[in-house]
Formats: C-alpha cells, sequence, structure tokens
C-alpha cells in the first residue's frame, strides 16, 4: 500500500505530538510493508504568522490532493487579538468544509489501566466507559449568518439546518450503534428550538430502517448532567454541531484525559478523512517534552481504519498503546503518584518511542 498523508502540526504542542503519531507510521509502514509518504501543511496560527491567513487555498489544496489528513493543534494566545474571520480557529472550519468532511467521530473510551484517573466515583464508572459521539460538523450555528448591528450593541449567531444534513448524520449514528452496543441517543434541545424539532423529525423518519436500534431522545442540558451521573447508559451519541462540540469534551474528561482521545472527520467517502486529538494547543507546554502524543497515535489507528481500510494495522497501534499503558508508563497527564514512584513517568518522545517499539 502506497499513501499519501498530509500533515498539519499547527501551533502550540502541535508538532510535538505529530512527529510521534508520525514515528508510530513508520513503524506501522515497516512492519506491514506499507509506504506512507508525508506532505507538510502550514495552517493556523502558523499561518497567519506566514501569510496573514489561517489557511491559504494552496494549503488546503495540499489535503484535498492527499489520501488523509493528520492535524495536531490550531489557536493559542498569541493570536486572541486578531480579526475573528482571520482566528487560527478558522483553519479548522475551512478544513472542514472545504474537505466536505460533515461527520465528526469521537470515541470517549476510558482504558481500564487509567480508571483512577477519571474524576467519577467508581461506583459510577464501574469496570470502564465506552461511548461515540457523532457529531454533525459542517452545519449549525458555527456555519449559519452571523453579525453585529452598526452600533456594536447587538450580535446574532443562526443555527440553520436541512433534512439532508441531519439524515447523513442520524443515519451514520445508526450505522455506528448496529455495529456497537444496539443504542443511540440522539441530542437536542427540541423544546425550544425549531432546529432540534427537525432533528427529531427526520429521525423518526428513517428509524424504521434499523428496527435492531434501541433509540431515544435526550435534551442537552438533561445530557450534559447524565454524562456524569450515568455516563455507562450511552453506547452512540448522534447530535448537532455545537451541542457535539460541548458533549464531546465532557466525555473526554470523565475517561480521565483529554490527551488520550481521538476523533475521525468523514465525508461521503470521496475525499480524504481529516484526523486530530481532540486537545487543544497548550502553548504553555509546547516544546517542552511533556505532552501527551497519545491521542494523536491513537488517531493515526483511525486514520488506517476509516481512510485506507488498513484494520489490522489500526489494531496492531492500539494494542502497542494498550501494551505500554499495562507496562505502567505514563506522560505527566495520566501519571498518578505510583507511576512517579516506580519512574515510569515519561515525556513526549519517550511514549512515542515505546508505542512505535510495541507496533513490532
Amino acid at each position: 500500500m502506497e499513501k499519501t498523508i498530509a500533515l498539519i502540526p499547527g501551533d502550540g504542542i502541535g508538532p510535538d505530538v505529530v512527529t510521534e503519531a508520525v514515528r508510530v507510521l513508520d513503524a506501522v509502514a515497516k512492519k506491514f510493508g506499507h509506504s506512507f509518504t508525508y506532505k507538510n501543511v502550514v495552517a493556523g496560527g502558523v499561518a497567519i504568522d506566514a501569510w496573514g491567513e489561517p489557511l491559504p487555498k494552496e494549503q488546503l489544496d495540499i489535503c484535498l490532493a492527499s489520501d488523509a489528513v493528520l492535524l495536531g493543534a490550531v489557536g493559542g494566545p498569541k493570536w486572541d487579538a486578531v480579526a475573528s474571520e482571520l482566528r487560527p480557529e478558522k483553519a479548522l472550519l475551512g478544513l472542514r468544509s472545504g474537505m466536505k468532511v460533515y461527520a465528526n467521530l469521537r470515541p470517549a473510551l476510558m482504558f481500564k489501566q487509567l480508571k483512577d484517573a477519571c474524576p467519577l466515583k467508581g461506583s459510577v464508572v464501574g469496570d470502564g466507559i465506552d461511548m461515540l459521539i457523532v457529531r454533525e460538523l459542517t452545519g449549525g450555528i458555527y456555519f449559519g449568518e452571523r453579525g453585529m448591528s452598526s452600533d456594536g450593541k447587538t450580535a446574532w449567531d443562526t443555527e440553520t439546518y436541512s433534512w439532508n444534513e441531519i439524515a447523513r448524520i442520524v443515519r451514520l449514528g445508526f450505522e455506528a450503534a448496529k455495529k456497537r452496543r444496539k443504542m443511540l441517543t440522539v441530542v437536542d434541545k427540541a423544546n425550544i428550538l425549531r432546529s432540534s424539532q427537525l432533528w427529531r423529525e427526520v429521525t423518526e423518519s428513517v428509524k424504521g430502517e434499523y428496527n435492531e436500534v434501541a433509540l431515544n431522545y435526550m435534551y442537552v442540558d438533561n445530557a450534559a448532567m447524565q454524562l456524569v451521573r450515568n455516563p455507562k447508559q450511552f453506547d452512540v451519541i448522534a447530535t448537532s454541531n455545537m451541542f457535539g462540540d460541548i458533549l464531546s469534551d465532557e466525555a473526554s474528561q470523565i475517561t480521565g484525559s483529554i490527551g488520550m482521545l481521538a476523533s475521525a472527520s468523514l465525508g461521503d467517502g470521496s475525499g480524504p478523512g481529516l484526523y486530530e486529538p481532540i486537545h487543544g494547543s497548550a502553548p504553555d507546554i509546547a516544546g517542552k517534552d511533556v505532552a501527551n502524543p497519545l491521542a494523536t497515535i491513537l488517531s493515526c489507528a483511525l486514520l488506517l481504519r476509516y481512510s485506507f481500510n488498513a484494520e489490522k494495522e489500526a489494531r496492531a497501534i492500539e494494542n502497542a498503546v494498550n501494551d505500554v499503558l499495562d507496562d505502567g508508563w505514563r506522560t505527566q497527564d495520566i501519571a498518578g503518584d505510583d507511576a512517579r514512584a516506580r519512574g515510569k513517568l515519561v515525556g513526549t518522545k519517550k511514549m512515542g518511542e515505546l508505542v512505535a517499539e510495541r507496533v513490532f
């Protein structure tokens, strides 16, 4: 297999974690006889510094010409004062819309080895947490009409969804649930929002195609509460862009560390997928060899699975991560006192090396 992967290191710890992800991808290529060619893409704050815009067209074109795209992180306080339309985060929106990746899959898995890092009681967590959030990615309030009055005292952002935008997310949620525990929760605010009422209408229109999946609806405020009260009740959650953004971050924290969770942004399969850790750029620890690279490494497993249909290779990465955790190795965000006492606390580079070694 010969594939081209566009790399977007981005800002803050992005270059640190992407470097280790490439180390692991190279180990996979060597073990399974593949060839990966990497194309570097400049986006986010570093692109603003270089060219005055977060995602130049020629950089997006490199992504579109690749087989998959791996992103580190973008943003940071350095660019807080730039105009809103030029903020580094606009690179994310530009990538998602330009690549036509409309569904974000965010697995929230609590590794058994990290149970003590979970902020919830053991009686709540039980033997683990394993859910999947399917977030709509290119519609809703983040892409709706927005503006500000001439006197600067009134601003608005509009939540807009079409039938087809909702249907493709709901169907993806049903399909994912079929392969898991056969439970789908659609999260909305249908008691208030007309757009959420449309989400329910669409879901009702397609649920007959998935009789084997148990469906329920939940208001977003209740869902936020239930995630910390009883997260084990959830299997697959399908929801809108903004609600998914908020709930997936909450779900990541209850699994122990935001530094452990990967994500995949997918379209209709005609173009490359976009893969990234869900954490931010953490500029305060950039270049200090302390960031956890495992979320980015696990994003590579999703890349192999969804874009390259390489299940054995994906499982090799996931098994390697499990082996490293079983051996007690930890970065500082997931290390308890015992890990430090045993001398198992490692930095970004060493964690990448440990995973790459175990891919073999």
